[in-house]
């Protein structure tokens, strides 16, 4: 640029005028200043005018200056493709300049710009940034050494990939090595920034680093005692990430490192003893953990629990002195959204009561969730539960005489860490804690009625993590008293507790499961009480803990006076709420487990739910229409509003069965589902899925019109990429062949090379697979002459996945299906024949003619092959195996 850029002085003062107003609280003035800023986007020069506030009018106040930079920054984001050449020339030269500006807010606005100019694909574009920044590093003048340090910290952030690429010519390989140079720079912040640059590059395992890996942790090792926290902090960060790439070259030096890391967990600085802590949870995922650290637990586990305590802070953020707050309404910022787990079929097995869930909600150790997230607390007690779960009973040797102290603590502080550590431990040194928790249990119900809300709040958790070991004993001894008193704790005046107890009786309700059946009058009164008390917070918490109640006690539930108790305030909620309002998914949720745990009992409320499901539905794809073909004018819609309606309309078949049928007959639910069925989003097909399942086992006649429409969706969503979705659509086509019959048959092709491809592909989750064997046993059983010809594909995988489960209808129509199979193809079978015999004897008492479909088989077999043949087969049968067949089948 031969002519310097100048600003026209009556357009310099309109911009200042307006920075200066936009520091304004009042949201109407951000309002208008907002759209003068959209307007002032239409001048070319605009940009320039904020480049030039920030790096030139040194007469303008600092926090205006770096205003204008973010302003700059934001249009970068949104229209740098759009910046005259000129402009985006003006900008990067003016940077580069200031990088060294001797305010340090300016400093890292110029960085901050910088990195986003970087971050729109610039890299490449911008040749000289890199080589110039590096070179500034050698700066005599600190300011522009710790400006350019700045940038470049925030470029590795920002474009690690790119940086590690060959689109760049691979700038590391030079940039590594001097960042190391800098370790030992006399200012701590040059530091700080050096390894902050390296660090970037440690978890992607670079290249450029690895070949530098042995200096890299010499210099670590040579700041380990650094006076300035920030550097302890990105020392510590360094290690933990190491810990997970490099473990071969801590290994060495590890007694060193445990022994730093226990002191730098005790760091007077609470952002360094939160990353050191962070080392703890990482070495317990390690194979090395038990052998690196047993000779070290007498020092870690006093260290730990010492983190598990509130620090001052803490209690005032959780403004740990107001004790009844329940009549305060909650902060709507507090309130997180909530997602909804959409429904999936699975199969009962042999010796539970349904498939355990693989999410764990009981682990986060979320007690105190309105602080900073993650703190130095809340990592203490994970890294302690991991540990627990690594070295089991032999950390108890060193838990057990803390606990004592702890527990029994007049200071209302200690005794709360106690009881944190007791949860924290729960599940990795339960049997070492069994012969103490006859008289734990009855220390921690009596805790319940602290006067100290944080430590009422913290026992319900900590019970919660006991609930397993408290329903396995007689009900009088420890679960009624603990039901009592948490039922009491569920209407404490704090909010806090209110929520912890409402969270913990959930857990205990899945646990106890029909143990609750006795005190339900009891129960209900309480969660039906809680319903005029609660904010509305704890509200959504209620819903579940109701749910959880249904699904536990089942058709129990279906009394007419429980129902009295319970209807009348759900419904009055259920007219409250908006369709618009979020709200509604918890309410959803928990009506369908009411509904189906009440069965016939709800149908007096059955029809203004079922109608107002299908209007959610009909509203949401209406909107969808509209967002798809207008974009501008429509937002799209929010789906959830969509699933949660699909999934209670599940919930209502699978409760009401035939009852069902008017309000089918009377809506046009299926044209719904039809469009449902082809939704992009996944969630939404695999609600349609479960739905179509549902109501073809409650009113088929008004399912099989549509089924020619139907069979084709569900053919090409057999892809088990998406596993739920998969597993509903095998689970539907499975319902439909039985209520199909044989005219199933101009169907069996769209599906059936797909689900013999699924049942043999390795990994795929257990329930897919069980559903999978099911859908094409009974495929087989309507259809024999199209499936059994594929037999010697699927027998032995189908085998293998179903002798785990229980018997019920499911596994009976399945097993005829195979039975007929083998009758119309026993060649099939042949050469897996143990696997079917195997099977056959997975089941406890099959209907008489199903036994005597096996005898045919099993004898059959046996006269093929003649006595000593069979001999010779059967002496490979594990004995009871060999057994089973004898007692039951005389084979």
């Amino acid at each position: 640029m031969e002519c310097e850029w100048k600003p026209d002085e009556q357009g310099l003062q309109q911009i200042l005028q307006l920075l200066k107003e936009s520091q304004s609280p009042d949201t109407s003035t951000q309002r208008s200043v907002q759209q003068r800023l959209e307007q002032l986007n239409q001048y070319p020069d605009f940009n320039n005018y904020l480049i030039f506030v920030l790096t030139k009018l040194k007469s303008e106040d600092e926090p205006t200056r770096s205003l204008s930079g973010l302003i700059l920054k934001n249009n970068v984001k949104a229209h740098y493709q759009n910046f005259p050449n000129g402009v985006s020339e003006f900008i990067k030269s003016e940077c580069l300049q200031n990088i060294g500006d001797s305010s340090p807010l300016i400093r890292a606005t110029v960085g901050i710009l910088i990195t986003t100019i970087a971050s729109k694909g610039e890299l490449q574009n911008w040749p000289e940034l890199l080589p110039k920044l590096c070179l500034l590093l050698d700066s005599e003048d600190y300011n522009t050494c710790e400006g350019a340090f700045g940038a470049l910290q925030k470029i590795c952030e920002d474009s690690a990939e790119i940086l590690d690429s060959d689109m760049l010519d691979r700038p590391l390989n030079i940039m590594i090595p001097k960042f190391l140079q800098f370790f030992k720079h006399s200012s701590p912040k040059i530091r700080s920034h050096a390894i902050g640059c390296v660090n970037q590059f440690i978890i992607s395992r670079t290249q450029a680093l690895m070949l530098h890996i042995d200096p890299f942790i010499e210099n670590l090792f040579a700041l380990a005692a650094d006076e300035e926290p920030e550097v302890r902090k990105n020392v510590c960060r360094a290690l933990v990430m190491l810990l997970e790439v490099r473990m071969d070259r801590l290994l060495p030096h590890m007694h060193n490192i445990i022994e730093y890391m226990l002191q730098r967990t005790q760091d007077q600085d609470e952002n360094v003893a939160l990353e050191a802590c962070e080392f703890w949870l990482t070495l317990a995922e390690q194979p090395v953990c038990k052998d690196v650290l047993c000779g070290h637990l007498s020092q870690l586990t006093p260290v730990l629990v010492n983190g598990m305590k509130y620090s001052e802070i803490d209690i005032i953020l959780l403004k740990g002195d107001i004790e009844e707050d329940e009549a305060i309404p909650d902060n709507e910022q507090d309130i997180r959204p909530r997602f909804h787990r959409s429904r999936t079929v699975a199969q009962q097995h042999e010796g539970d009561g349904i498939e355990e869930d693989d999410e764990d909600d009981d682990d986060e150790l979320d007690d105190d969730d309105t602080i900073s997230d993650w703190n130095l607390r809340k990592c203490s007690a994970a890294a302690l539960d991991v540990l627990a779960n690594v070295f089991r009973d032999d950390l108890l040797l060193h838990i057990l005489p803390l606990l004592k102290e702890l527990l029994f603590h007049p200071e209302w502080v200690i005794k709360e860490s106690g009881i944190l550590v007791l949860g924290a431990i729960a599940e990795g040194c339960m049997q070492g804690m069994i012969p103490y928790l006859p008289e734990l249990i009855p220390h921690l119900n009596q805790c319940l009625s602290d006067k100290k809300a944080l430590v009422r709040s913290i026992t319900c958790w900590t019970l919660s993590r006991y609930a397993h070991w408290v329903v396995s004993q007689p009900p009088d001894i420890h679960l009624k008293p603990l039901m009592t008193e948490l039922l009491k704790r569920i209407l404490d005046s704090n909010k806090r507790v209110q929520e912890a107890a409402c969270s913990a009786f959930a857990t205990l309700e899945e646990e106890a499961c029909t143990e609750l059946v006795p005190y339900l009058a009891f129960i209900l009164d309480t969660l039906v009480f809680a319903f005029s008390k609660y904010q509305h917070k704890n509200l959504l918490i209620l819903y579940d803990a109701i749910g959880t109640l249904a699904d536990s006690v089942g058709h129990h539930l279906n009394k007419p006076e429980y129902i009295q108790m319970l209807m009348p305030p759900l419904i009055q909620k259920w007219n409250q709420l908006k369709d618009e309002d979020k709200d509604l998914f918890p309410l959803l949720e928990c009506l369908s487990s009411v509904a189906t745990a009440l069965q016939s009992g709800f149908l007096p409320y059955c029809e203004p739910v079922y109608q107002r499901c299908v209007n959610l539905v009909q509203k949401t794809l209406a909107q969808a229409m509209l967002h798809q073909s207008q974009p501008d004018q429509y937002e799209a819609p929010d789906k959830d509003f969509m699933i949660v309606a699909l999934d209670l309309l599940s919930g209502l078949a699978e409760g009401l069965g035939g009852n069902i049928e008017q309000l089918v007959a009377r809506s046009n639910i299926l044209t719904l589902m039809y469009q449902c069925m082809q939704d992009k989003m996944p969630e939404v097909r695999q609600s349609s899925f479960a739905l179509l399942g549902d109501l073809t086992k409650a009113c088929f006649q008004h399912v099989k019109p549509c089924i020619a429409d139907f069979m084709p969706i569900l053919g090409t969503n057999l892809n088990p990429e998406l596993i739920s979705v998969c597993n509903n659509a095998t689970w539907a086509i499975g319902e439909i062949s039985i209520q199909m019959g044989p005219e199933m048959q101009p169907y069996i092709a769209m599906v059936l090379h797909q689900l013999v491809e699924i049942i043999n592909r390795p990994n795929t989750p257990k329930t897919l697979l069980e559903n999978t064997a099911i859908t094409i046993g009974r495929l087989g059983y309507v259809c024999p002459q199209e499936v059994a010809p594929m037999l010697q594909q699927f027998i032995r995988p189908w085998c293998t996945s179903l002798r785990n489960i229980r018997d019920n209808e499911e596994k009976d129509s399945a097993f005829r299906g195979i039975c007929t199979m083998i009758s119309v193809n026993p060649g099939g079978v042949v050469q897996d024949f143990i696997f079917f015999c195997d099977a056959v004897a997975s089941w406890v008492n099959p209907n008489d003619d199903l036994r005597d479909m096996f005898c045919k088989i099993l004898h059959g077999f046996k006269n093929q092959v003649g006595e000593d043949n069979w001999t010779r087969f059967s002496d490979q049968f594990p004995m009871p195996l060999k057994e089973r067949l004898a007692t039951f089948y005389g084979v």
